[in-house]
Protein backbone atom coordinates (compact mmCIF):
# COMPACT_ATOMS: atom_id res chain seq x y z
CA UNK A 1 0.00 0.00 0.00
CA UNK A 2 3.49 2.47 0.86
CA UNK A 3 3.76 2.49 -3.01
CA UNK A 4 0.26 3.53 -4.02
CA UNK A 5 0.50 6.04 -0.99
CA UNK A 6 3.21 8.23 -2.37
CA UNK A 7 2.28 8.04 -6.25
CA UNK A 8 -0.64 9.52 -4.90
CA UNK A 9 1.44 12.29 -2.89
CA UNK A 10 3.14 12.77 -5.64
CA UNK A 11 0.19 13.26 -7.64
CA UNK A 12 -1.17 15.44 -5.68
CA UNK A 13 2.11 17.80 -5.01
CA UNK A 14 1.66 18.19 -8.78
CA UNK A 15 -1.80 19.43 -8.78
CA UNK A 16 -1.81 21.58 -5.84
CA UNK A 17 1.97 22.63 -6.31
CA UNK A 18 2.59 23.57 -2.62
CA UNK A 19 0.82 21.38 -0.15
CA UNK A 20 1.43 21.19 3.83
CA UNK A 21 1.23 17.84 5.96
CA UNK A 22 -2.21 18.76 7.24
CA UNK A 23 -3.64 19.07 3.92
CA UNK A 24 -1.61 15.51 2.42
CA UNK A 25 -3.17 13.68 5.26
CA UNK A 26 -6.36 15.00 4.79
CA UNK A 27 -6.40 14.30 1.07
CA UNK A 28 -5.07 10.54 1.65
CA UNK A 29 -7.29 9.65 5.14
CA UNK A 30 -3.68 9.01 6.63
CA UNK A 31 -2.30 10.30 9.97
CA UNK A 32 -0.17 13.34 9.54
CA UNK A 33 3.11 11.39 10.89
CA UNK A 34 2.32 9.31 8.10
CA UNK A 35 2.19 11.89 5.81
CA UNK A 36 4.76 13.46 6.89
CA UNK A 37 7.11 10.27 6.49
CA UNK A 38 5.52 9.76 2.95
CA UNK A 39 6.78 13.43 2.24
CA UNK A 40 10.28 12.24 3.76
CA UNK A 41 10.31 9.08 1.85
CA UNK A 42 9.99 10.87 -1.89
CA UNK A 43 12.63 13.67 -0.92
CA UNK A 44 14.89 10.72 -0.02
CA UNK A 45 14.24 8.75 -3.12
CA UNK A 46 15.38 11.37 -5.33
CA UNK A 47 12.38 13.36 -6.35
CA UNK A 48 12.56 16.77 -6.19
CA UNK A 49 10.53 17.72 -3.48
CA UNK A 50 11.54 20.47 -0.51
CA UNK A 51 10.09 21.86 2.12
CA UNK A 52 9.72 25.23 3.50
CA UNK A 53 9.43 26.71 7.00
CA UNK A 54 7.09 29.63 8.40
CA UNK A 55 4.12 31.13 7.13
CA UNK A 56 3.00 30.17 3.64
CA UNK A 57 5.55 27.39 3.77
CA UNK A 58 5.01 23.61 2.57
CA UNK A 59 6.00 20.83 0.49
CA UNK A 60 6.59 21.58 -3.62
CA UNK A 61 8.08 20.08 -6.30
CA UNK A 62 11.33 21.78 -7.34
CA UNK A 63 10.79 24.57 -9.88
CA UNK A 64 6.81 24.22 -8.96
CA UNK A 65 7.22 21.31 -11.66
CA UNK A 66 4.15 20.21 -13.18
CA UNK A 67 5.11 18.23 -15.76
CA UNK A 68 2.18 15.53 -17.13
CA UNK A 69 3.38 12.28 -15.27
CA UNK A 70 1.75 9.95 -16.38
CA UNK A 71 3.46 10.49 -20.30
CA UNK A 72 0.21 8.90 -22.27
CA UNK A 73 -1.01 11.15 -25.08
CA UNK A 74 -4.72 12.63 -25.63
CA UNK A 75 -5.77 9.84 -27.88
CA UNK A 76 -4.52 7.02 -24.98
CA UNK A 77 -6.12 9.01 -21.95
CA UNK A 78 -9.30 8.92 -23.41
CA UNK A 79 -8.91 5.49 -24.44
CA UNK A 80 -7.79 4.84 -20.47
CA UNK A 81 -11.08 6.33 -19.23
CA UNK A 82 -13.35 4.48 -21.71
CA UNK A 83 -12.26 1.57 -20.28
CA UNK A 84 -11.84 2.38 -16.76
CA UNK A 85 -15.30 4.30 -16.12
CA UNK A 86 -17.78 1.53 -16.48
CA UNK A 87 -15.48 -0.72 -14.42
CA UNK A 88 -15.72 2.59 -11.19
CA UNK A 89 -18.31 0.33 -9.42
CA UNK A 90 -16.64 0.74 -6.12
CA UNK A 91 -15.09 3.39 -3.49
CA UNK A 92 -11.38 2.44 -4.28
CA UNK A 93 -11.94 2.67 -8.11
CA UNK A 94 -14.10 5.93 -7.92
CA UNK A 95 -11.43 7.32 -5.72
CA UNK A 96 -8.35 5.99 -7.65
CA UNK A 97 -10.39 8.12 -11.43
CA UNK A 98 -10.92 11.17 -9.51
CA UNK A 99 -6.99 11.26 -8.39
CA UNK A 100 -5.76 10.36 -12.49
CA UNK A 101 -7.93 13.02 -13.69
CA UNK A 102 -6.47 15.63 -10.86
CA UNK A 103 -2.85 14.01 -12.46
CA UNK A 104 -3.63 14.96 -16.04
CA UNK A 105 -2.35 18.77 -17.68
CA UNK A 106 -6.15 20.74 -17.25
CA UNK A 107 -6.84 20.76 -20.94
CA UNK A 108 -7.34 16.85 -20.64
CA UNK A 109 -9.22 16.86 -17.65
CA UNK A 110 -12.73 17.65 -19.60
CA UNK A 111 -11.84 14.65 -21.82
CA UNK A 112 -11.08 12.30 -19.48
CA UNK A 113 -14.23 12.87 -17.26
CA UNK A 114 -16.07 12.74 -20.67
CA UNK A 115 -14.89 9.50 -21.34
CA UNK A 116 -15.74 8.09 -17.52
CA UNK A 117 -19.46 8.75 -18.21
CA UNK A 118 -19.53 7.56 -21.78
CA UNK A 119 -20.43 3.38 -20.74
CA UNK A 120 -22.02 1.70 -17.82
CA UNK A 121 -21.82 -2.26 -16.78
CA UNK A 122 -25.04 -4.21 -15.72
CA UNK A 123 -23.66 -6.99 -14.05
CA UNK A 124 -27.36 -8.92 -14.05
CA UNK A 125 -28.94 -10.76 -16.84
CA UNK A 126 -32.07 -10.13 -18.56
CA UNK A 127 -33.50 -12.73 -16.05
CA UNK A 128 -32.04 -9.82 -13.20
CA UNK A 129 -29.52 -12.26 -11.95
CA UNK A 130 -26.12 -10.99 -11.17
CA UNK A 131 -23.78 -12.71 -14.03
CA UNK A 132 -20.32 -11.05 -11.92
CA UNK A 133 -18.83 -12.43 -8.58
CA UNK A 134 -18.96 -10.84 -5.53
CA UNK A 135 -17.01 -7.99 -5.91
CA UNK A 136 -15.71 -8.85 -2.35
CA UNK A 137 -14.10 -12.20 -3.54
CA UNK A 138 -13.12 -10.84 -7.03
CA UNK A 139 -11.33 -7.96 -4.99
CA UNK A 140 -9.17 -10.49 -2.80
CA UNK A 141 -8.76 -12.61 -5.67
CA UNK A 142 -7.67 -9.73 -7.55
CA UNK A 143 -4.83 -9.04 -4.44
CA UNK A 144 -3.64 -12.06 -4.04
CA UNK A 145 -2.62 -12.65 -7.89
CA UNK A 146 -1.21 -9.59 -8.23
CA UNK A 147 0.80 -10.43 -4.47
CA UNK A 148 1.03 -13.97 -5.55
CA UNK A 149 0.19 -15.29 -2.53
CA UNK A 150 -1.87 -18.99 -2.34
CA UNK A 151 -5.25 -18.69 -0.98
CA UNK A 152 -7.82 -21.56 0.74
CA UNK A 153 -11.05 -21.24 -2.13
CA UNK A 154 -14.30 -21.68 -0.72
CA UNK A 155 -16.44 -23.26 -3.93
CA UNK A 156 -19.70 -24.58 -5.34
CA UNK A 157 -19.45 -26.29 -8.05
CA UNK A 158 -22.69 -27.05 -10.81
CA UNK A 159 -25.37 -29.47 -7.97
CA UNK A 160 -22.51 -29.78 -5.30
CA UNK A 161 -22.35 -28.10 -1.83
CA UNK A 162 -19.23 -25.72 -1.24
CA UNK A 163 -16.30 -27.28 -0.31
CA UNK A 164 -12.70 -25.69 0.14
CA UNK A 165 -9.84 -25.76 -1.41
CA UNK A 166 -6.18 -24.46 -1.37
CA UNK A 167 -5.30 -22.84 -5.08
CA UNK A 168 -2.74 -20.79 -6.40
CA UNK A 169 -4.21 -17.61 -8.04
CA UNK A 170 -2.74 -17.12 -11.47
CA UNK A 171 -5.02 -14.80 -13.08
CA UNK A 172 -8.36 -13.45 -13.55
CA UNK A 173 -10.34 -13.87 -17.18
CA UNK A 174 -13.60 -12.21 -18.23
CA UNK A 175 -14.92 -14.32 -21.04
CA UNK A 176 -18.82 -12.87 -22.24
CA UNK A 177 -19.92 -11.33 -19.09
CA UNK A 178 -18.69 -14.31 -16.66
CA UNK A 179 -15.27 -13.87 -14.75
CA UNK A 180 -13.38 -17.02 -14.10
CA UNK A 181 -9.87 -17.42 -12.07
CA UNK A 182 -7.29 -19.52 -13.50
CA UNK A 183 -5.64 -21.62 -10.82
CA UNK A 184 -2.56 -23.77 -10.03
CA UNK A 185 -4.22 -27.24 -8.10
CA UNK A 186 -2.84 -30.26 -6.71
CA UNK A 187 -4.42 -31.48 -9.94
CA UNK A 188 -3.21 -28.84 -12.61
CA UNK A 189 -4.17 -25.62 -14.03
CA UNK A 190 -8.18 -25.47 -13.19
CA UNK A 191 -10.72 -22.44 -13.88
CA UNK A 192 -13.14 -21.77 -11.21
CA UNK A 193 -16.24 -19.19 -11.91
CA UNK A 194 -16.34 -16.71 -9.63
CA UNK A 195 -20.08 -16.15 -9.33
CA UNK A 196 -19.69 -19.74 -7.47
CA UNK A 197 -16.99 -19.17 -5.23
CA UNK A 198 -17.94 -18.90 -1.50
CA UNK A 199 -14.77 -17.58 0.46
CA UNK A 200 -11.15 -16.73 -0.15
CA UNK A 201 -8.84 -16.73 2.65
CA UNK A 202 -4.85 -15.80 2.15
CA UNK A 203 -2.66 -18.12 3.19
CA UNK A 204 0.38 -15.92 3.65
CA UNK A 205 1.93 -18.62 1.44
CA UNK A 206 3.60 -17.89 -1.72
CA UNK A 207 2.04 -19.02 -5.14
CA UNK A 208 4.08 -21.07 -7.28
CA UNK A 209 3.44 -20.56 -10.98
CA UNK A 210 4.83 -23.26 -13.68
CA UNK A 211 7.46 -22.64 -15.71
CA UNK A 212 7.07 -20.22 -18.49
CA UNK A 213 3.49 -19.43 -17.15
CA UNK A 214 1.43 -17.12 -19.81
CA UNK A 215 -2.22 -16.69 -18.49
CA UNK A 216 -3.50 -15.83 -22.49
CA UNK A 217 -1.89 -19.24 -23.69
CA UNK A 218 -3.08 -21.06 -20.21
CA UNK A 219 -6.80 -19.65 -21.24
CA UNK A 220 -6.41 -20.71 -24.60
CA UNK A 221 -5.96 -24.43 -23.68
CA UNK A 222 -8.28 -24.66 -20.61
CA UNK A 223 -11.12 -22.84 -22.44
CA UNK A 224 -10.71 -24.64 -25.81
CA UNK A 225 -11.14 -28.27 -23.70
CA UNK A 226 -14.31 -27.14 -22.52
CA UNK A 227 -15.15 -25.32 -26.13
CA UNK A 228 -14.31 -28.89 -27.70
CA UNK A 229 -16.73 -30.63 -25.25
CA UNK A 230 -19.55 -28.43 -26.75
CA UNK A 231 -19.07 -30.01 -29.98
CA UNK A 232 -19.08 -33.61 -28.95
CA UNK A 233 -22.26 -34.40 -31.39
CA UNK A 234 -23.39 -32.95 -34.81
CA UNK A 235 -27.15 -33.52 -35.62
CA UNK A 236 -28.24 -32.55 -39.62
CA UNK A 237 -31.62 -30.97 -39.25
CA UNK A 238 -34.29 -29.50 -41.28
CA UNK A 239 -35.03 -26.17 -40.10
CA UNK A 240 -38.26 -24.24 -41.17
CA UNK A 241 -37.81 -20.49 -42.32
CA UNK A 242 -39.93 -19.21 -39.39
CA UNK A 243 -37.49 -21.30 -36.65
CA UNK A 244 -34.04 -20.54 -38.19
CA UNK A 245 -33.54 -17.07 -36.44
CA UNK A 246 -34.57 -18.38 -33.16
CA UNK A 247 -32.76 -21.49 -33.50
CA UNK A 248 -29.46 -19.35 -33.78
CA UNK A 249 -29.94 -16.79 -31.40
CA UNK A 250 -30.56 -19.85 -29.23
CA UNK A 251 -27.23 -21.78 -29.99
CA UNK A 252 -24.97 -19.11 -31.62
CA UNK A 253 -22.22 -20.62 -32.86
CA UNK A 254 -22.70 -23.67 -32.93
CA UNK A 255 -25.58 -23.54 -35.99
CA UNK A 256 -24.36 -23.76 -38.94
CA UNK A 257 -26.38 -23.11 -41.94
CA UNK A 258 -26.60 -25.38 -45.63
CA UNK A 259 -28.93 -24.26 -48.25
CA UNK A 260 -32.35 -24.05 -48.90
CA UNK A 261 -34.21 -27.41 -49.64
CA UNK A 262 -37.18 -28.19 -52.16
CA UNK A 263 -39.76 -27.75 -49.71
CA UNK A 264 -38.32 -24.23 -48.41
CA UNK A 265 -36.91 -25.29 -45.17
CA UNK A 266 -33.34 -25.16 -44.91
CA UNK A 267 -30.91 -27.49 -43.65
CA UNK A 268 -28.53 -27.08 -41.16
CA UNK A 269 -25.96 -28.95 -38.90
CA UNK A 270 -26.14 -28.34 -34.60
CA UNK A 271 -23.26 -28.79 -31.98
CA UNK A 272 -24.17 -30.24 -28.54
CA UNK A 273 -22.14 -31.37 -26.03
CA UNK A 274 -23.96 -34.81 -26.04
CA UNK A 275 -27.52 -36.35 -27.71
CA UNK A 276 -29.28 -35.59 -24.79
CA UNK A 277 -28.24 -32.37 -24.09
CA UNK A 278 -28.94 -31.52 -28.02
CA UNK A 279 -32.40 -32.88 -28.34
CA UNK A 280 -33.66 -30.38 -25.13
CA UNK A 281 -32.50 -27.56 -26.69
CA UNK A 282 -33.91 -28.18 -30.07
CA UNK A 283 -37.08 -29.92 -28.75
CA UNK A 284 -38.26 -26.27 -27.49
CA UNK A 285 -38.65 -25.66 -31.43
CA UNK A 286 -41.43 -28.49 -31.71
CA UNK A 287 -42.67 -29.46 -34.98
CA UNK A 288 -40.32 -26.67 -36.79
CA UNK A 289 -37.29 -28.45 -36.56
CA UNK A 290 -36.62 -32.15 -37.55
CA UNK A 291 -33.40 -34.08 -36.99
CA UNK A 292 -32.42 -35.63 -39.51
CA UNK A 293 -29.32 -37.71 -37.82
CA UNK A 294 -27.86 -39.36 -35.69
CA UNK A 295 -30.37 -41.58 -34.63
CA UNK A 296 -29.66 -40.59 -30.68
CA UNK A 297 -30.43 -37.44 -31.02
CA UNK A 298 -34.04 -38.23 -32.86
CA UNK A 299 -34.62 -41.39 -29.69
CA UNK A 300 -34.13 -38.17 -27.45
CA UNK A 301 -36.67 -35.94 -29.05
CA UNK A 302 -38.56 -39.14 -29.02
CA UNK A 303 -38.47 -39.72 -25.41
CA UNK A 304 -39.14 -35.95 -24.32
CA UNK A 305 -41.72 -35.84 -26.74
CA UNK A 306 -43.54 -38.70 -25.44
CA UNK A 307 -42.94 -37.73 -21.76
CA UNK A 308 -44.35 -34.52 -22.31
CA UNK A 309 -47.62 -35.77 -24.22
CA UNK A 310 -47.87 -37.77 -21.35
CA UNK A 311 -47.95 -35.14 -18.66
CA UNK A 312 -50.17 -32.55 -20.72
CA UNK A 313 -52.12 -34.48 -22.56
CA UNK A 314 -54.90 -35.20 -20.42
CA UNK A 315 -57.80 -32.50 -19.25
CA UNK A 316 -56.57 -32.07 -15.87
CA UNK A 317 -53.18 -31.40 -14.30
CA UNK A 318 -51.42 -34.24 -12.33
CA UNK A 319 -52.85 -33.92 -8.38
CA UNK A 320 -49.83 -32.89 -6.39
CA UNK A 321 -47.98 -35.75 -4.08
CA UNK A 322 -49.67 -36.01 -0.87
CA UNK A 323 -53.21 -34.49 -1.87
Amino acid sequence: MRADRLLATLLFLQERGRVTVPEVAAELEVSERTARRDLEALASAGIPVYSQRGRGGGWSLVGGARTDLTGLTADEIRALFLVAGPLSDTPELRTTLRKLVRALPTTMRAQAQAATRAGVVDATDWSRNAVTADAAHRSALQGAVVDGIRVRLGYAGVGKPAGERTVDPLGLVAKAGVDYLVAGTDKGLRTFRLSRVTSVEPTGEPVTPPPDFDLATAWRTLSGAFQDGMYAVTARARVHPDALALLQRFLGGRVRVGGPLPDGWTEVWVDGPAAKALAGHLAGLGARVEVLEPPEVRQWLARIGAELTEMYAGEEPHAPHGS
